[in-house]
């Protein structure tokens, strides 16, 4: 049985030959990419296409692709299949999603890709096959691509003067394969789109904003990047709370037990995850940054082109940094001043805030804690503090409980390791009670 795969979704490849097609209601032509480690292209003959058709391990045949996984180049790691649309203009949003397929050599289809949610893109990278160890993988990657079929490729690596520039934006209707499916397959066993992605209703496509710096990034980041910012959109659109514009506020705890969170970079992945929330909720796509310790440090803003360097040059525990004191704040903890000092910037915002806490416990003066929570109840912003290890974390587990607040302003949830924890689940758990909160907030005057 075929299996039916979603965006970011893998599958393994368990056969040493496959053949990719897609059925595209579109003039269009495929095309691939062989990529090492460093997501680019060795030369030009890395990259088939209709005046290149072969590769070591792979061969463009009647727009399909035939790859020999055990003949590909052990230096290549990733072999991303491209679509183009032939037509000047046209778009993947004008028709039908495309649908990728991976077959094996028979014909027997193994995965098809329902590439929903493409609009005014000309050029999708649909999916990838790839190397885990000795393995081979596929991964639904769905990916639009807004400079164009010469930027793409260009991207990668491969060479393209301006008369090949213009050549390949208009890639010739005679190579056009929408129709073609594996010749090899009989009608019964060709894949169907019937049955998956429909419910018999339409759904509500998530509004995925693009905020200034995503184009600085890689491809391979724009692409995780991508699928991020759809499960922050796809939250937010199904609490009915797409297009709320707030400003995100990230507070990490830098106190001594969190050692092995900064020594194994648990740190830097946490605001490499949070990045996403900024780039659909704040106006500017950046997120405003402090650590806390007894004291607290405001670091510059994180921007989502640089957010790796920020993470490397700022998230440290000791000595100093572009000028911070690092060891100046101490190394216990002591929530007070840093919430302090939020909640006092509150008075001077009419629109909303999201605050996201993360810390390791300890929050041991419980009664001051309740107090600020009480008072920060008439600012306009949702606390939402994330427990990081396992760790006690006292008055936080009773937040929801918390008598005499205007509204209910915070939530907690603690992550054993977040690294276990999907992107959809952690979104879902980190943004599931602020859209209910700005209602209530909405409600009561506290917040436009």
């Amino acid at each position: 049985m075929v299996d039916a795969l979603v965006k970011g979704q893998n599958g393994a490849v368990t056969v040493a030959q496959v053949v990719v097609s897609v059925r595209v209601d579109a003039g269009a032509d495929v095309s691939a990419l062989l990529v090492t480690e460093s997501g680019k292209v060795r030369s030009d003959a890395d990259f088939v296409f209709f005046n290149q058709p072969t590769a070591p391990g792979v061969e463009l045949r009647a727009g399909l692709l035939a790859v020999s996984l055990d003949a590909v180049d052990a230096q290549v790691t990733q072999l991303r299949v491209v679509i183009t649309l032939d037509e000047d203009g046209a778009t993947f949003g004008r028709y039908a999603a495309p649908i990728a397929t991976v077959a094996d050599r028979a014909g027997n289809a193994l995965y098809e890709y329902r590439i929903d949610g493409l609009d005014s893109e000309s050029v999708v990278i649909a999916l990838e096959l790839y190397r885990r160890g000795p393995e081979w993988k596929v991964r639904a990657v769905g990916q639009g691509y807004a400079g164009g079929f010469a930027a793409l490729v260009t991207d990668h690596g491969v060479s393209v003067d301006e008369d090949e520039s213009a050549a390949a934006e208009r890639l010739p209707a005679a190579t056009a394969w929408s129709a073609t499916t594996p010749a090899e397959l009989t009608s019964a066993d060709r894949p169907t789109t019937a049955g998956h992605g429909s419910t018999g209703s339409a759904s509500v496509e998530p509004d995925v904003r693009t905020v200034p710096g995503e184009a600085a990034l890689s491809l391979e980041k724009r692409t995780t990047l991508d699928l991020r910012k759809r499960e922050v959109a796809r939250v937010l659109t199904d609490r009915s709370a797409n297009g709320v514009r707030a400003r995100v506020v990230l507070v990490v705890d830098k106190t001594g037990s969190m050692q092995n969170q900064y020594r194994k970079q648990v740190v830097h992945r946490v605001v490499e995850r949070v990045i996403p929330i900024a780039t659909q909720l704040d106006d500017d796509g950046t997120l405003e940054a402090y650590l806390y310790a007894r004291s607290f440090l405001k670091l510059p803003d994180i921007e989502v082109a640089h957010g790796e360097r920020w993470a490397r040059t700022f998230l440290h525990l000791t000595g100093v940094h572009e000028g911070f004191d690092y060891d100046g704040i101490g190394a216990r903890n002591d929530e007070l001043p840093i919430m302090r000092d939020i909640i006092d910037g509150l008075a001077a915002v009419t629109g909303p805030t999201l605050v996201l806490f993360f810390t390791d416990g300890g929050f041991a003066k419980k009664r001051e804690i309740a107090e600020l929570m009480r008072e920060a109840s008439r600012l306009p912003a949702f606390w939402q503090f994330v427990g990081l290890g396992r760790a006690n974390y006292g008055v936080l587990r009773t937040l929801d409980e918390l008598d005499g607040r205007l509204v209910d302003n915070a939530g907690f949830f603690a992550l054993d390791d977040i690294d276990r924890v999907a992107d959809a689940e952690l979104y879902d758990r980190l943004l599931g009670e602020f859209p209910d909160w700005l209602r209530a907030a909405r409600a009561a005057g506290i917040t436009a």
